[in-house]
């Protein structure tokens, strides 16, 4: 009525309209709800998301912005430039057996550990790394890598670096100042350049067995002042050249540091030694003695636990600190997400021909008795439409009375 109140009739034309649009923007709305990929298995507020082993050769969709840990392990994956620089919050990225030929391009620098192991990776430039500051463990392992790049004061808060199984022939330069762990072994290492370990003030733990090494320069680890442990079996030592070993074998004998695969077997003390206390070494197997390494040192911190070589029957278990973000869908899990520290240590190991270097996240999950592999709630836009068509429906027919 003109200049009265509205008809009841026209209030509830007004009110269906109303919601009628509201359903028609949840419909049009209605992929960008999907908060867990249905391939994809989420836990932990879906801030852990393993989409691992799925065959993927694409990003999923619709994954959070705010997530934390982010597995794309065993898929066929050969591109991610660009396309993870957006999860801000992202501290956790498992990458490794995928097709990748490069270091994927703008990963989020909140990082705190990336694994790429088992690619196809074969070199790294310096600006795959330039701006990761937060970066505490970096897993290259199983690549074709023969160089990678270090700028210098880049990466200070790494402390673990796996570069085994790749193509090397000379260690590194300019590798991270704070780096507690390096793993070099399995590679084609032939010499490590004078200066090369000059600036490595607290590097405990250097893995270097399997390689090719005859012969190293004088002092060159002379200042390595933290070195706890160090591998060296399994190289083509050139025992018979005594003025180019002898140096090494007088420092073998001399040094505080656990060396183990002793060149030239000069004499069997070189390892047993610590063998023959209550602590045993459990990290690296060699076709001679000595063998293994240990966790229980009580010099060492807590470890967090393993991901490494794949290759037991002659690795240094180098353990990148894989499982603190994974969550294993508990209250654990999520105060291990937030964990500062990293400490990479050795733990024992069951012999195996499998390649892989990641813990899956899948496995931690199906630990969990009465629970389905996914903890996530899948909103599906299809059904999401068909509940918001058979709304709008009735709101029309409700508005017709």
């Amino acid at each position: 009525m003109p200049g009265g109140k509205p008809s009841h009739g026209t209030a509830n034309t007004m009110a269906a309209s109303m919601v009628a649009s509201l359903l028609l923007l949840l419909i049009c709305a209605g992929s960008t709800i999907a908060i867990c990929p249905s391939m994809c298995s989420c836990g932990r507020g879906h801030r852990v998301v393993d989409c691992s082993a799925r065959a993927l050769s694409l990003l999923p969709d619709s994954l959070q912005h705010n997530i934390h840990f982010l597995n794309l392990s065993h898929n066929r994956l050969q591109n991610l430039d660009g396309l993870l620089s957006h999860f801000a919050h992202l501290r956790t990225l498992d990458i490794s057996h995928n097709h990748l030929r490069h270091f994927p391009a703008g990963l989020p620098r909140a990082l705190w550990d990336i694994h790429a192991s088992g690619n196809h990776i074969q070199q790294m430039e310096k600006n795959d790394t330039a701006y990761h500051w937060n970066l505490q463990s970096l897993d290259l392992s199983n690549n074709q890598l023969d160089r990678v790049v270090f700028i210098n004061n880049t990466l200070p808060s790494l402390r673990a670096l796996n570069l085994s199984h790749n193509k090397f022939w000379t260690v590194p330069t300019n590798m991270p100042h704070n780096l507690e762990v390096a793993d070099l072994s399995h590679n084609f290492l032939l010499q490590i350049l004078p200066g090369s370990l000059d600036r490595l003030p607290r590097l405990s733990r250097f893995y270097l067995h399997a390689n090719r090494f005859a012969s190293l320069s004088e002092g060159v680890f002379n200042r390595l002042e933290a070195l706890q442990l160090l591998t060296l079996g399994d190289n083509p030592w050139a025992c018979e050249d005594e003025e180019n070993i002898t140096h090494l074998l007088h420092w073998v004998q001399q040094t505080p540091a656990k060396v183990l695969g002793c060149p030239c077997y000069i004499r069997p003390t070189c390892g047993e030694a610590h063998l023959a206390t209550s602590r045993t070494w459990h990290s690296a197997s060699y076709t001679e003695p000595p063998l293994g390494t240990d966790t229980r040192d009580s010099g060492h911190r807590t470890p967090i636990l393993a991901v490494t070589s794949g290759y037991l029957s002659k690795s240094a278990m180098l353990n990148l600190p894989h499982n603190r973000s994974v969550g294993n869908a508990t209250g654990a899990g999520e105060q291990a997400l937030t964990k500062g520290g990293v400490y990479l240590t050795s733990t024992p190991y069951t012999p195996s021909t499998q390649s892989s270097t990641t813990i899956r996240t899948r496995s931690a999950k199906k630990a969990i008795p009465g629970k389905a592999r996914s903890t996530s709630i899948h909103i599906h836009a299809g059904n999401l439409h068909i509940v918001a068509l058979n709304l709008l429906v009735t709101a029309i027919i409700f508005s017709t009375f």
